[in-house]
């Protein structure tokens, strides 16, 4: 049922709910091990968007059933952590470090399975204009691994909304692959649509469709907030956003370190941002009705007031938001680590971020009267209203 023709809800749980999966390589796993989390705090979402390996994230779980989820995201973890499966043997942070900048290693080198491969000869060997000459890995094995973790099918067939960004290549401009979209236009999503969104160059290689190239969506935005924002405003929204970089951070004291917080900077998403600028558009639409109240009755029926009364109709927005923290001994690899022991960290990092922040359930109501929006950022000490905080 339609809420925009019921009766408004009046907690988030009877609002449309949406998952945001932020992009950010090997630290996916966090998102996977959140939504496990979130499936046994009762949130199903309805509606699944994401970005670069939030995009992969994404549509295994709209491409699947809800009783397999969680088993499909976990088959697909274990396959691209498993070549560095041994642990540290030395304690401490140094020690660490030192590890995970080992297995970086080792994946840069020798690849993912079911990922990614290098290409052999290298890039630079390969004819000038040729697909094999303008990226360090092949992605063909991914093509593969969607095809047999997802139903394609089911993500047409709309049984989950589902949304991946790209950008194109030589226009430069921002697009999304959704399902609701593509079927009012007589289209099909599939695995090339979700590895578009995660062609980071110079890494992995543009991708081809319907004549155009496309890169990885975090190059122009590396969340799908405000496409969300912006396609939904009938329907009250409960948005549960899991990003993987932060905006916050400590000073830098090396060089590993400030490369690691200039990548934290680069794809942390401007959440704030987002939510402030949409928070100017409802006050705006309030502004537009309260006018409209005042105007005489002969205006009523006035043509430009019935546009701007339907377009001055708004939802309500409730946007929570869980931000990975990384830890100390780990750096600027951080995206790019498979080993088996930095996967099964995060994983258990995202379920015992969202136990702990979802004690306070009762926090995430729906915004007071007069307001339009809330947003609440989580983190492992629990929930808390963000305050115009930007993270």
């Amino acid at each position: 049922m339609d809420l925009s023709d019921s009766v408004p809800a009046t907690t988030p749980a009877k609002a449309q709910r949406v998952l945001v999966l932020q992009g950010g390589g090997a630290l996916g796993s966090y998102q996977a091990g959140a939504f496990q989390a979130l499936c046994r705090s009762g949130f199903e979402p309805e509606w699944v968007a994401g970005i670069s390996i939030g995009a992969i994230n994404a549509a295994i779980i709209a491409g699947n059933g809800p009783e397999t989820r969680v088993d499909r995201l976990k088959e697909f973890w274990e396959m691209v952590s498993s070549p560095v499966s041994w642990n540290p043997v030395t304690p401490g942070e140094r020690a660490r470090s030192l590890f995970n900048e080992t297995s970086a290693a080792l994946i840069a080198t020798f690849g993912v399975p079911g990922f990614f491969t290098p290409r052999i000869p290298p890039a630079p060997l390969w004819p000038p204009g040729s697909p094999q000459s303008q990226s360090y890995y092949d992605t063909a094995p991914l093509k593969k691994t969607l095809e047999r973790l997802v139903d394609f099918d089911r993500i047409n067939d709309l049984k989950m909304r589902f949304s991946v960004g790209a950008v194109g290549v030589t226009s430069g401009n921002f697009r999304y692959f959704d399902n609701v979209e593509f079927r009012k236009a007589g289209k099909k999503i599939g695995p090339e649509h979700v590895m578009a969104s995660g062609a980071l160059p110079p890494g992995f290689p543009s991708v081809v469709i319907e004549g155009e190239h496309y890169w990885d969506g975090g190059i122009a935005s590396n969340t799908p907030l405000d496409f969300v924002l912006e396609e939904e405003f009938n329907r009250d929204l409960l948005i549960f956003q899991v990003d993987l970089f932060s905006a916050r951070g400590d000073l830098p004291t090396s060089l590993l370190e400030a490369a690691e917080r200039e990548k934290d900077i680069r794809y942390s998403s401007r959440t704030r941002t987002s939510t402030d600028k949409n928070k100017q558009i409802h006050n705006a639409r309030k502004a537009v009705r309260d006018l409209l109240s005042k105007l005489p009755d002969h205006l009523n029926n006035d043509p430009s007031v019935e546009f701007l009364r339907k377009a001055s109709k708004e939802n309500t927005v409730t946007v929570v938001h869980l931000i990975y923290k990384s830890k100390n001994y780990e750096t600027n690899s951080k995206d790019y680590d498979f080993s088996h022991v930095a996967m099964v960290e995060h994983w258990e990092a995202g379920v015992r971020d969202v136990h702990l922040s979802m004690r306070n359930k009762e926090r995430l109501e729906r915004p007071q009267p007069g307001q339009t929006m809330a947003t609440y950022d989580l983190t492992g000490k629990g929930s808390k209203p963000a305050e115009g905080k930007q993270e």
